[in-house]
């Protein structure tokens, strides 16, 4: 809905707290999905940041977001002559977001760079009120315009850049609109520059620490984001702050500076966003000094927004019948898209299973066509027919992943039981749970931080077929609410994690779904109330209060 709230400064927090959610709060993430038209997000991250948002909105928080104002999104994924998928970028304007009228300024190598507020109000999408950075804006250069162009940009320069506007923009903004929150949550290191304006502006590393709270998401040392020191204060990435007292209140001794090191040396405290990631990460982070306590909150979904609302109201009652016979009515809504996308008829009836999430090369999209004579028997088994669907957007420079998904595209010209659909948004990926029966997720064990897609396929009615990594391993019980991937051993793990699948989906997934239903509508029932007894958003986002701010 168009909102009709006014916008004044000083701002105030419209909603009425919740007692026990008093606390202030500022949440700065890089992207956030709160709905389908606002495209400012690419993947994961995002969909966590929007569930954030709206359990927030849900349970009177007072919490508020910054993000950016990306005026091309990720990009749209199209296609070209052949069906390869071709990056689009494209400008879009929403006439749902309030013009604050209020701009700071910030310098970003050397020059000042204007950046603008946009508003975006509780009542438009359901969620805590958010604010919305551009550098698209009158008295910049076409340069400085650019930086709010495109959501994780190719160039170094203009990636930090971002990163500058997002946490030095972002927290000299909540100066400009008098509020001042109790807490600055970063949700991963991307706003870390804010923390240096937060330190002039607070004057010692103790009192900016008490405001400061951190969440990282990677789950190994090699992905966290690292710069030379003096780039970055070329850049004015250190918000004026002298490079020596930097390197004092960060303890970086060399010239590589480390923004998740960073972080954690100036939070008082932070998360992993899974019970085995905050593991991973005490265990990756425990041989540096004076880094802060590191807990672990579980990420997590809105069921509001992505759960069906028949299959709620079915489980609840332990319908299962009606499960199914919704099931397969969401099923035909899905292969609606697959016919008009790939020409293809799929089968209601016809077991699906779906992969659809970011394409990187350790989430292992292709993993299924590595061995091309076992996956034709399964294409092609007439006695367990099956139907798989993959869909996701790679980086639109990573060639590698653009690659994998390109050659599943040309692969799948060869089934009529095989597709691959571009657009994967919320959109799409809301039609993908609804309508998958298994929700494939093959990462390389440990590397996934948390993944949190199977959680909202779950809500829906289907089973997770998953390599046991990330959430997984607070969720699964095998054979009774999922089909787990046993862990491989020391060797050759691609091989080993793919010959499981295949006897995984071989053995117990196509008998149980056709030879067993009852099974199978049992597990589902399980796996349903399973994710809903602790997976949705409002658990997490009351746990954050409870453990982090």
């Amino acid at each position: 809905m168009q909102s009709n709230q006014p916008f004044t400064v000083p701002f105030t927090h419209p909603l009425k707290p919740n007692k026990k959610f008093k606390k202030s709060v500022a949440y700065f993430s890089m992207e956030f999905a709160v709905d389908q038209a606002l495209k400012i997000y690419s993947g994961g991250l995002g969909f966590l940041a929007g569930s954030h948002m709206k359990s927030a909105y849900a349970l009177n928080q007072n919490l508020i977001g910054i993000a950016m104002l990306w005026k091309h999104g990720y990009y749209d994924q199209e296609r070209n002559v052949d069906n390869s998928m071709k990056p689009e970028f494209r400008e879009k304007f929403y006439h749902f977001l309030v013009d604050t009228q209020t701009r700071v300024s910030i310098d970003i190598a050397g020059k000042p760079v204007w950046v603008h507020a946009y508003y975006l109000p509780p009542d438009v999408f359901d969620t805590a009120p958010m604010f919305l950075l551009t550098t698209d804006t009158e008295g910049n250069d076409a340069e400085a315009r650019s930086i709010s162009y495109n959501l994780y940009a190719a160039n170094n320069a203009t990636k930090v850049a971002q990163c500058m506007v997002l946490g030095i923009g972002g927290t000299k903004m909540l100066d400009a609109l008098q509020y001042e929150p109790e807490v600055y949550h970063f949700n991963e290191a991307h706003a870390l520059s804010g923390a240096f304006y937060l330190y002039q502006k607070y004057k010692t590393a103790a009192q900016l620490k008490k405001r400061l709270v951190f969440t990282t998401h990677t789950p190994e040392e090699a992905g966290n984001e690292k710069h030379n020191i003096h780039f970055l204060e070329s850049l004015g990435f250190f918000a004026g702050v002298p490079l020596a007292t930097v390197r004092k209140i960060t303890g970086h001794k060399d010239d590589t500076f480390n923004h998740s090191l960073a972080a954690l040396r100036l939070a008082r405290k932070a998360n992993g966003v899974s019970k085995l990631h905050g593991e991973v990460a005490r265990q990756m982070w425990g041989g540096y000094d004076k880094i802060c306590a590191i807990d672990h909150i579980t990420n997590a979904q809105n069921q509001a927004y992505w759960t069906d609302e028949t299959l709620e109201k079915a489980r609840t009652q332990s319908d299962t019948k009606t499960i199914m016979a919704r099931k397969e009515v969401l099923k035909k809504e899905l292969f609606k898209t697959v016919a008009n996308q790939c020409g293809k008829l799929f089968d209601p009836k016809v077991l699906t299973i779906v992969w659809a999430r970011r394409f990187a090369g350790y989430k292992r999209a292709d993993m299924l066509t590595w061995d091309r004579e076992r996956f034709h028997k399964l294409m092609t088994n007439e006695k367990y027919p099956v139907q798989i669907i993959w869909a996701g957007k790679p980086y639109p420079k990573d060639m590698g992943a653009i690659n994998t998904f390109n050659g599943l595209v040309y692969l799948s010209n060869l089934y009529s039981n095989m597709a691959v659909l571009t657009g994967y948004e919320l959109a799409l990926s809301k039609l993908l749970k609804d309508g998958s029966d298994a929700w494939l997720n093959n990462p390389v064990v440990t590397r996934e931080a948390s993944g949190t897609s199977g959680m909202t396929a779950a809500m829906n009615a289907s089973l997770n077929l998953s390599t046991y990594d990330g959430w997984i391993c607070e969720f699964a019980r095998d054979g009774e609410n999922s089909f787990i991937v046993p862990v491989a051993k020391e060797g050759d793990i691609n091989k080993q994690d793919m010959d499981n699948l295949f006897e995984l989906i071989e053995t117990q997934v196509l008998p149980t779904y056709y030879d067993r239903p009852e099974e199978w509508q049992n597990m589902v029932l399980t796996s349903m109330n399973d994710v809903n007894a602790f997976f949705g958003s409002d658990r997490m986002a009351t746990e954050y209060y409870e453990k982090l701010y």
